[in-house]
């Protein structure tokens, strides 16, 4: 697949919140918030083009996590008052997912019009959704059952934002990475094969426009093993153009995630860790790319953070500078591998 449009210099997403807009959340005061999630979109954008990166999001400024898009656009779910170990908000489905509008066309639409780098909008994966959310006896009648409409919606949701000028969209379903151990964890209310199943749904867009790219978060940590077979059948089930997977421990897991990768797809490493401050060895990093490269074509690669730096708004993993260095590392990894020749 290698060509002109792999986006070289890439991020998960999700960014750290300014204090502005955390201060205009906060006040509660709907048209001041609106503004505030405007500004600070605006000077999202800047600073990615200041960085450098050859996609550019919303940064998830206008959202409280990375799942907001479809809950704030979607009926059928109900907000509990429980939270994860993340911080993330516990939902229920208790319907059949309806949904109620554009889930984030309207914010990628800005940014097409705020620069001409190429939006990127980051979804929850359907599967992902029906497996923490679906409770039996509260609506759908299987999980399954509730992935397969989230993912009718999902792809809805695509090929608007395909239509609006998104170039680069990314579900992110991180319990997929869990599941290719060779002793995996009890999957709970979705069994492996029906979130492959679930999630291929979302991706199958029939005609790609050119520079399109449909991409695959499947978790921020490789497992501590890599079941080969269940790796092949993970990419050989959900069609996705690009895959978007942990490179930044240096661990033969994460090396093998690549490796069982088929030709000619996508693959974007998370080379600098999103969660701590501190920066990475870039000879470290370069002998880890030069690794893969025995194997693959690294133009088909391409480079990013670990994962998302704020995928819940009111727990950034980093600060605002910390951030700007780790990016700025991935630009320069970039720059290593390919040259200026984006």
């Amino acid at each position: 697949m290698a060509d002109t449009f792999n986006y070289r210099i890439d991020h998960q997403g999700s960014l750290v919140r300014p204090a502005e807009l955390t201060a205009a959340r906060a006040a509660g005061d709907p048209e001041a918030l609106k503004e505030a999630e405007l500004q600070a979109v605006k000077d999202a954008v800047v600073l990615q083009r200041k960085l450098r990166s050859t996609v550019v999001t919303d940064g998830d400024f206008p959202r409280e996590d990375f799942r907001s898009a479809v809950f704030d656009g979607v009926s059928g779910f109900r907000r509990t008052d429980e939270t994860d170990a993340d911080g993330l908000v516990r939902w229920v489905a208790e319907s059949l997912p309806k949904a109620n509008g554009p889930l984030l066309a309207d914010w990628a639409a800005r940014l097409t019009e705020l620069t001409v780098i190429a939006p990127k909008a980051s979804l929850p994966s359907p599967a992902y959704l029906a497996a923490t959310t679906f409770r039996p006896g509260h609506g759908p009648s299987s999980a399954r059952e509730l992935g397969e409409a989230l993912a009718e919606i999902v792809l809805a949701e695509i090929e608007l934002l395909v239509s609006r000028g998104v170039r680069l969209i990314q579900l992110n379903n991180p319990l997929l990475l869990g599941q290719l151990a060779t002793d995996p964890a009890d999957p709970g209310a979705l069994s492996f094969e029906d979130a492959l199943a679930v999630d291929a749904l979302a991706v199958r867009l029939d005609e790609r426009p050119e520079g399109v790219r449909i991409g695959v978060a499947p978790g921020p940590v490789a497992p501590a093993a890599v079941d080969w077979a269940r790796a092949e059948k993970l990419y050989g089930t959900i069609g996705a153009d690009r895959w978007i997977l942990p490179f930044d421990q240096g661990t033969p897991a994460e090396l093998a995630l690549v490796k069982a990768l088929p030709e000619g797809r996508d693959f974007c490493l998370g080379v600098v860790d999103a969660t701590v401050p501190a920066l990475e060895d870039i000879d470290t990093v370069m002998a880890g790319l030069d690794a893969v490269g025995e194997f693959k074509d690294l133009e088909d690669g391409a480079v990013a953070p670990s994962r998302g730096f704020a995928d819940v708004a009111s727990r950034p993993l980093l600060t605002t500078e910390e951030q700007r260095r780790k990016i700025e590392l991935v630009e320069t990894v970039a720059r290593y591998v390919w040259g200026n020749e984006f």
